[in-house]
């Protein structure tokens, strides 16, 4: 390991916790968050609640995750100036190359830490839901890792447009089970790995994919994924000299890597935080996921959140031709952030999303996942001054996407 990569990582090591991205005891962001949970999963979560935070402090911990996302994730993961986008949107544009982690996408670092977390509370069974399948992957990569059996529910319709996706986690050795209920997406497989959870508590840690879910969850999310600002921070010193950029864009689904990507600019009164969300085909057609636009208070999967509802007050069906971001709710950070005017939250149209992905491509040669491709969007719908550093979390690479671009892209 080369000398930079270790003081970036020791220096990122001793970073501190920011107060400002933290839910209340009660697991509350301002009047989102909470935990709304079956009986036979308030033992797991009692246990969770009141071990999390000492247990992701230890040193020994602290050790252990930091080594594995250096030598197994690959971090720190570049920020790298994008000289043909700075010179299209007259700014400075930094990509975070979370694409550029192991497995592709952000979401090993979560799991990572969660796995770790999962073995010291005694856990033997993994169960993970998954919408793109970068979660899944993720989450089989690590068992495999660490010789932990696992479940992961998956839509079914995400299935087949991720197919990809699901061969690489039964080649790791997970059990992909299709989740064929309501809508069969993102909504449904986080069903059904709660109620496996239900079934199996003793045992089984759900490793959640996102800062959605009851209290911790989202909290834990946020913290793990916070690597990702932490870094920022860093380079940015490094390179420029100061530690805030002006602006941070991200793409949000349950929102993780928006959280992570925003967590040590919460409150800072310096950074302009960004979140891109999926319109789908419009907000006005039906077919949309744009629930930061449409979403009203209710609770799922946990959480009192921004929910899309129909007009009977159940939860609304969603389309986006991202995975990822085709879900009706949105972490309860996120909620708290826009509700409290500490964020905005841009929507952005398939098609839009599209049009973006194919411009990092040919611009930069560097091709994003579909989720990416949101938050890039988000530089044709805002204006930027000259000086301004503008960093836009590329959460995942597109390589799971090209059947999509294909069917979509006149190539």
């Amino acid at each position: 390991m080369n000398h930079t990569k270790n003081a970036l990582r020791e220096k990122t090591n001793t970073r501190q916790d920011n107060p400002a991205a933290h839910p209340n005891a009660e697991g509350f962001y301002g009047r989102f968050g909470g935990a709304f949970i079956p009986e036979p999963l308030r033992p797991n979560m009692e246990e969770l609640s009141a071990s999390y935070l000492e247990i992701i402090r230890s040193d020994g911990f602290i050790r252990d995750f930091h080594a594995l996302l250096s030598d197994f994730v690959g971090r720190p993961t570049p920020l790298y100036l994008a000289a043909n986008l700075s010179e299209r949107y007259r700014t400075r544009v930094f990509l975070k190359r979370e694409d550029l982690c192991h497995t592709g996408a952000h979401k090993l670092n979560n799991v990572v830490g969660q796995a770790l977390l999962a073995r010291r509370l005694g856990k033997k069974r993994i169960v993970a839901e998954t919408g793109a399948g970068q979660h899944g992957v993720a989450t089989a990569t690590v068992c495999a890792l660490m010789n932990m059996p696992c479940t992961i529910f998956m839509g079914e319709k995400d299935t087949l447009r991720q197919s990809l996706n699901v061969l690489r986690m039964q080649m790791l050795g997970a059990e992909v089970v299709a989740a064929r209920s309501g809508s069969r997406g993102l909504q449904d497989a986080v069903n059904e790995a709660i109620q496996f959870w239900v079934a199996h508590p003793d045992q089984t840690h759900y490793l959640i994919g996102s800062a959605i879910g009851p209290h911790p969850f989202p909290d834990l999310v946020t913290r793990l994924q916070s690597v990702i600002s932490a870094e920022i921070r860093e380079q940015l010193l490094a390179e420029e000299g100061r530690e805030s950029p002006d602006v941070v864009i991200a793409c949000a689904g349950g929102g993780s890597n928006a959280a992570g990507a925003f967590y040590h600019f919460i409150g800072n009164g310096q950074t302009r935080l960004i979140g891109a969300e999926a319109a789908g085909e419009g907000t006005g057609t039906g077919r949309t996921a744009a629930t930061m636009a449409l979403g009203k208070p209710a609770v799922l999967h946990g959480n009192h959140t921004l929910v899309i509802q129909d007009a009977d007050g159940r939860v609304g069906d969603t389309h986006s031709i991202s995975a990822g971001l085709d879900y009706p709710g949105i972490g309860p950070l996120h909620a708290h952030l826009q509700d409290s005017r500490q964020a905005s939250y841009v929507q952005v149209t398939d098609q839009e999303a599209l049009e973006a992905a194919l411009r990092l491509t040919r611009t930069e040669g560097i091709i994003p996942a579909l989720e990416s491709a949101h938050a890039l969007a988000v530089l044709e719908k805002m204006s930027f001054g000259p000086s301004d550093i503008v960093v836009v979390n590329l959460s995942g690479r597109g390589d799971k996407d090209m059947d999509t671009f294909r069917q979509r892209l006149e190539l």
